[in-house]
């Protein structure tokens, strides 16, 4: 290959769809990708006979950029839509959380605290000016709508649950990004949000779009891990390969993580390395588990019980019909941690004996006959989490012509998810294209 066109390093959503765009628009694209299959952490993976998401996911019907490229692929008709329930667990007990009963009878929380808490997540989906709360903490902005009491009761335990002590320095944006995605369908018109899957999962999208991107010209190099990124004597950008080769490009897009970033491209000035340290990810380990039993009906069981070694219960077949995983019920047990967090050298069997032990303690019925099978996955650097104050630190454009940085640190103004994901994509490769039309 010549030293023109473009390489994509990582071979996620983000990646594959900037390629795509690019393809599209006539540019020549390879794309590199470590795994030996494409989608990050959209991945699939097997547990016991079932093929299904290694990380959990859903689809609103909001999501717009998701909805859009399932549209372009011929799957967003065979979407399945579904209103689920949600949960909380604390002290020992499960409260339902989905209606408006459920959340008078709620017991953690008096009638005014009730009123505060409704009255913050309503002023948060109708607050606008996200700019204003990048210096805010997210403790001192919960605390000044809902109050102490509410914060400490609910708001701080669902907080340590997804960001561990370090919500302590996370911004308020953190938490309006959140509400203002689940609230989207409703500003929009909607009564009521459903959530949504495809048949098959993420992996049979993910098949689709590899043979879109190869329709479309897109060289895909597969099991082939970036080494490093330099500006050789000719001024081109190379991209040196694991295996030793090198491939000369004129630009380079690299949508690794942060910290990943720096090791791969060490001809960055000083002053964007810092940049890159100064990016905080959380990691998760989360692990998949086959039952024979459904737990309790709730996609989503919110923990805010700082006995539970991890965040939340993800009832994935309370959303996905069991048919799709032969008549079983599939769950996610997630915890997130700093990425330097030791827990990520504990072995899975001792993982997976503590993620059981806490199961049966939550679900007292459960057996370990009902357990068919568990497998742990872990990823270090998932959640670039939204420090105070640290808005637009993070550059794309480098000091090395031709060399692009765009990953989840630059999702400024809204969660991590795979709309979002598309969205920063489909943004960076129209902001490329135009500059070379």
């Amino acid at each position: 290959m010549s030293g023109n066109g473009f390489a994509i390093v990582g071979g996620g959503l983000l990646g594959m769809t900037i390629a795509q765009s690019l393809a599209k628009a006539g540019r020549r694209v390879a794309l590199f990708e470590s795994a030996k299959t494409l989608g990050g952490l959209a991945s699939a993976w097997q547990i016991d006979d079932v093929t299904w998401d290694r990380y959990y996911h859903v689809t609103l019907q909001s999501d717009q950029a998701v909805r859009s490229l399932l549209d372009e692929l011929g799957l967003d008709r065979e979407m399945c839509w579904r209103k689920t329930k949600t949960g909380f667990y604390h002290a020992g007990r499960l409260y339902p959380f989905s209606t408006a009963a459920d959340f008078l009878r709620f017991p953690l929380l008096g009638p005014v605290e009730k009123l505060r808490l409704a009255a913050t997540v309503l002023y948060a989906s109708r607050f606008r000016d996200w700019r204003a709360l990048e210096s805010v903490s997210v403790q001192d902005w919960l605390t000044r709508l809902s109050g102490k009491a509410v914060f400490d009761k609910i708001w701080r335990p669902l907080l340590l649950a997804k960001l561990g002590e370090d919500y302590r320095s996370t911004s308020a944006t953190f938490i309006w990004a959140t509400i203002q995605r689940m609230y989207a369908a409703r500003n929009s018109g909607m009564k009521e949000e459903f959530f949504g899957y495809l048949p098959g999962g993420y992996a049979r999208m993910l098949c689709t779009y590899e043979r879109s991107l190869r329709n479309l010209g897109v060289d895909l190099h597969l099991g082939s891990e970036v080494r490093l990124i330099q500006q050789n004597e000719k001024h081109e950008l190379a991209v040196q390969l694991q295996s030793g080769s090198q491939l000369p490009f004129e630009q380079v897009v690299v949508t690794a993580p942060a910290p990943i970033v720096g090791r791969l491209c060490p001809q960055l000035n000083e002053h964007e390395k810092s940049c890159l340290d100064r990016v905080s990810y959380l990691g998760i380990i989360c692990a998949s588990a086959l039952l024979q039993t459904a737990l309790s009906g709730c996609y989503i069981t919110n923990i805010v019980d700082e006995s539970i070694p991890f965040t939340g219960v993800i009832e994935m077949s309370a959303l996905v019909d069991p048919a799709q995983f032969g008549n079983r019920h599939l769950i996610y047990v997630p915890r997130y941690l700093r990425s330097d967090d030791s827990d990520f050298e504990r072995s899975d069997d001792d993982l997976r004996r503590e993620i059981i032990a806490a199961l049966k303690r939550m679900y007292s019925f459960l057996t370990d006959e009902h357990i068919l099978a568990v497998r742990i996955s872990r990823s270090k650097y998932v959640f670039p989490r939204p420090t105070v104050g640290t808005h637009d630190f993070l550059p794309t454009r480098t000091s090395l012509p031709g060399l692009t940085l765009v990953n989840s640190a630059h999702i400024v103004n809204g969660t991590l998810n795979a709309n979002e994901t598309i969205r920063l994509a489909q943004k960076e490769a129209f902001r490329l294209n135009a500059h070379f039309n």
